[in-house]
């Protein structure tokens, strides 16, 4: 095995315990955010309600591939002219696409697994739309789209995920899910905190006490096997 490939495998297995960390601080935000007022607000039910809504068709409908498809393939390339590179000769079909790129790195590379393009383009419209009435109109709607658009990307990468995929490969499976699994919890944290009464200094709370927690009982573990394995040889 390879010194890159090693290094990424054991940063993966580093990042297990944050993941399970990110899993709980979901939920003591999920929690937080519904008793800080006694309930969701109506832009969060809102968000709530897109989700549900794309589920639905996901499971009763036939699967959008190719728009998938066209956003993965965009959002290759738009993350790799954020870094400036340069990105030319988009190709989408049912069965996958691809984009010339210049370079590339792991966020370019993983960036269509944790970087939901339509819900990108759902935002940007709706900051235009605010540039020119003010208070935003249809707020409830906005969060509609914003839930039913990443719904779209999470099952999707799901989808995705379970299929052999050159993307994760280049960085290594361990290394990839934990790296895209992170990221994806960070953003809906973030829209927890945006659409929600939970305030930052909980979140922030909730995520040192977590991780701290999580990596603590990971190594009394390792001394309490370091132990074990000691007085074994003591007695050898």
């Amino acid at each position: 095995m390879k010194f890159k490939a090693f290094s990424r495998l054991l940063i993966g297995a580093c990042l297990l315990p944050a993941c399970w960390a990110a899993a709980l601080v979901l939920w003591d935000s999920i929690i937080l955010s519904a008793g800080a007022v006694g309930g969701f607000t109506v832009e969060a039910m809102s968000l709530l309600g897109g989700i549900v809504a794309f589920t639905f068709c996901w499971m009763a409908l036939s699967h959008p591939v190719k728009t998938y498809v066209l956003g993965h393939e965009l959002t290759h390339a738009m993350w790799a002219i954020m870094f400036g590179a340069k990105a030319s000769d988009v190709r989408i079909s049912e069965k996958g696409g691809s984009v010339r790129l210049t370079k590339t790195n792991i966020f370019i590379t993983l960036a269509p697994y944790f970087f939901p393009f339509y819900t990108f383009i759902v935002i940007i419209a709706a900051l235009i739309t605010y540039a020119f009435f003010r208070p935003l109109p249809c707020l409830a709607l906005w969060m509609f789209l914003v839930g039913f658009t990443w719904a779209f990307h999470a099952l999707f990468t799901i989808e995705t995920l379970m299929q052999r995929q050159p993307d994760v490969k280049a960085y290594g499976r361990l290394f990839s899910w934990t790296f895209i699994f992170l990221a994806n919890i960070l953003v809906i944290l973030l829209w927890l905190w945006a659409t929600t009464p939970m305030e930052f200094a909980s979140l922030s709370a909730s995520i040192a006490y977590r991780l701290t927690s999580a990596y603590a009982m990971i190594f009394s573990s390792f001394v309490s096997i370091f132990k074990f394995i000691g007085s074994l040889c003591s007695q050898i």
